[in-house]
């Protein structure tokens, strides 16, 4: 039974009492169903407006949940085969990022920063080779990965 229910309930209750119309207890007894029928009813419209909410902000909470797995792409290696792995972040992730890659001819694996990689070649410490980085190149993964190892 809902509220409005009971408060209807109420009333026919009273009205069965048959109380004098013209009673000051009358009065006050009917003037406090019509307040309960009132905040049944704005109970109900808080219940109503509560429900749809809660939906929206469910649909918000997987959509947010979808945004993030797509900009943060939380683990995984490189879409396109080559054996990086890749965490994707904000921006403020890559302000302090380190790389890896691996020297094409002694294999050693050196660190870089976005710093050495913006310079746009290094010389590698076991060998002395140069490696550069070319960031418009057609054969970058979608991930931004560079296959510098695949060239000679």
């Amino acid at each position: 039974m809902t509220n409005s229910e009971r408060a209807s309930y109420i009333r026919g209750l009273m009205d069965g009492l048959e109380l004098d119309p013209s009673a000051k207890e009358t009065k006050v007894l009917n003037a406090m169903i019509e307040l309960l029928d009132d905040l049944c009813v704005s109970v109900e419209e808080l219940e109503d407006g509560f429900d749809e909410l809660s939906e929206q902000v469910d649909e918000i909470d997987q959509d947010l949940g979808n945004v993030e797995e797509d900009f943060y792409d939380l683990g995984g290696d490189c879409s396109c085969g080559c054996g990086h792995h890749h965490h994707h972040g904000g921006m403020d992730d890559f302000d302090d990022a380190e790389f890896e890659v691996t020297c094409p001819s002694c294999g050693d694996v050196i660190q870089l920063t976005d710093d050495l990689l913006e310079e746009g070649s290094i010389t590698c410490p076991g060998c002395g080779e140069t490696l550069e980085f070319d960031f418009d190149d057609d054969d970058d993964c979608d991930c931004g990965c560079h296959h510098d190892e695949d060239k000679e």
